[in-house]
C-alpha cells in the first residue's frame, strides 16, 4: 500500500521557485531606487489619479518608449507623464540613465524632470508639461496641425536647441551626448520655447575620453556615417544629427518623404543638390509665403550643410554653431564640401532602381536594406552602408 503523501510536500519546489523569484524582484527594485539620486519618489497611486487612470483621453503623445499622458495634481500642477511598457525599447539601464542624467542639470533648453515611479513593474517618469507637444507634430506633422510657424519662431527654435547641445556638449562635467537628437525629441513650451526631451540613450563622457565605441541607437535619417557603421560615438554625432534637425525646421519637411518623386525624397541629398546648383534658397518653406530674411534662412541651410559633413572632424562644435546662428561668427564656406562617397550612392541608388525596387525582396522602409544594426538610414549612412555590404 502506497504511503500517504505528506500536505505540501508537492509545493516546496514551486514555493522555493516563488521566493526566488519574490527575492529577485525586490533586489532588481532595490538596485533600480537605489541608482535614482536627487529625484522625487513618486507613488503609482498619485500617478494613476492625475491621468484619470491613465484615460485614453489624457493621452498626449506615444512611441517605442510607451505612452506620455498629462496629468494633473490636486494642487494643480499639470505634468507630462510618461508611462514606460513592458516591452519597450528603453529598458532599466535607459531608465536609470535618464534620470540620472537630466535630474543634475537644468537648462532653459532642456526639459524638467520633476520625479519618477518604480513601483511592481512600473516605471515612469514625470516631467513638466510643454503647451505645444514636439516639432515633429507641430512643425512636421502636415495636415494634422494648424499652426503656423512664421521665420522668427524657427529661428529661435533653432537657436534653442543650439543652445541646449552647447549646454551639455561643453558646460556639464562629464559632459553629455545625447545620440537621438530628432524633431520628435524636441517639445515646445507655450511661448515656442524649445527642450529637448529623452535622455534615454544619453552617454557621459569624461575629459579623457575622446570616443565611445558603442552598440547604434537613434533614429533613422539622423544618425552620422561613422557612428552607425562603426559604433564610434562622439559629440559630432549630436552635431550631425542637428544639421538634418535644422534642415527640417527652415524646409518645414520631414528628412525621407517616400512618396515624393525619387530626386526629393530624401531632404540632405535634396539640399546638396540645390547647394550645387546655387539655388540652396529654394529649400525654404513655402508656407511662409515668402515672410522671411532671405539671406540668413541662406545662412541657417548651409550652417547645416557644415554640420553633417561625412568627416567629422569637419563638423563645427556647437558653440561655434550658435555663434553662426546668432550671427556672431561668419559661415565658414570653404569647409561645406559635398560629401565625397555621394556620386557612388547616386551610381549604386540607380542601379538599384532599375533592377529591384519593384521587386517583392525590395525593403518598404528605404531603397537600400542594410545588414547594419537593421536599420535602414539617410542618404550619406546608406552609402557607407552600401560600401560597407560589399565589402563582407
Amino acid at each position: 500500500m502506497k504511503p500517504a503523501s505528506r500536505p505540501g510536500k508537492c509545493f516546496q519546489v514551486p514555493s522555493m521557485c516563488i521566493i526566488c523569484l519574490q527575492m529577485f524582484l525586490i533586489h532588481t527594485h532595490f538596485t533600480e531606487v537605489s541608482g535614482i539620486q536627487n529625484t522625487k519618489l513618486f507613488p503609482y497611486k498619485e500617478l494613476k489619479m492625475a491621468t484619470g487612470n491613465f484615460h485614453y483621453s489624457n493621452k498626449i503623445g506615444e512611441g517605442g518608449f510607451g505612452v506620455v499622458y498629462k496629468g494633473t495634481f490636486r494642487d494643480g500642477t499639470v505634468a507630462a507623464i510618461k508611462v514606460l511598457s513592458a516591452d519597450s525599447r528603453q529598458g532599466v539601464r535607459e531608465f536609470l540613465t535618464e534620470i540620472n542624467v537630466i535630474a543634475d542639470i537644468e537648462h532653459e533648453n532642456l526639459v524638467k524632470l520633476h520625479g519618477c515611479c518604480v513601483e511592481g513593474n512600473h516605471r515612469i517618469l514625470v516631467y513638466g508639461y510643454l503647451e505645444n507637444n514636439s516639432l515633429a507634430q507641430t512643425l512636421l506633422g502636415g495636415s494634422d496641425s494648424s499652426m503656423q510657424f512664421s521665420w522668427s519662431m524657427r529661428r529661435n527654435i533653432c537657436l534653442g536647441v543650439a543652445r541646449g547641445l552647447a549646454f551639455l556638449h561643453e558646460e556639464v562635467r562629464p559632459y553629455i551626448v545625447h545620440r537621438d537628437i530628432k524633431a520628435s525629441n524636441i517639445l515646445l513650451d507655450k511661448n515656442l520655447m524649445p527642450k529637448i526631451s529623452d535622455f534615454g540613450l544619453a552617454k557621459l563622457f569624461p575629459d579623457n575620453l575622446t570616443h565611445i565605441s558603442t552598440r547604434v541607437a537613434g533614429t533613422t535619417g539622423y544618425l552620422a556615417p561613422e557612428y552607425a557603421i562603426r559604433g564610434q560615438l562622439t559629440r559630432k554625432a549630436d552635431i550631425y544629427s542637428f544639421g538634418v534637425l535644422l534642415l527640417e525646421i527652415v524646409s518645414g519637411r520631414c528628412n525621407t518623404n517616400r512618396r515624393l518623386p525619387l530626386s526629393d525624397q530624401y531632404l540632405l541629398e535634396r539640399a546638396w543638390d540645390l547647394h550645387d546648383q546655387k539655388q540652396l534658397a529654394e529649400l525654404v518653406d513655402v508656407s511662409m509665403g515668402g515672410d522671411y530674411n532671405n539671406e540668413e534662412a541662406h545662412k541657417f541651410l548651409k550652417i547645416s550643410l557644415l554640420c553633417t559633413q561625412d568627416v567629422p572632424k569637419q563638423r563645427p562644435s556647437m558653440s561655434k554653431v550658435v555663434k553662426m546662428l546668432a550671427g556672431e561668427e561668419p559661415v565658414d564656406e570653404q569647409n561645406i564640401s559635398r560629401p565625397r562617397l555621394l556620386s557612388e550612392f547616386m551610381n549604386l541608388r540607380a542601379h538599384k532602381e532599375k533592377s529591384d525596387l519593384t521587386s517583392e525582396g525590395t525593403s518598404k522602409e528605404g531603397i537600400l536594406s542594410s545588414s547594419t544594426e537593421n536599420v535602414t538610414m539617410s542618404f550619406a549612412t546608406m552609402t557607407f552602408n552600401s560600401i560597407y555590404d560589399r565589402s563582407n
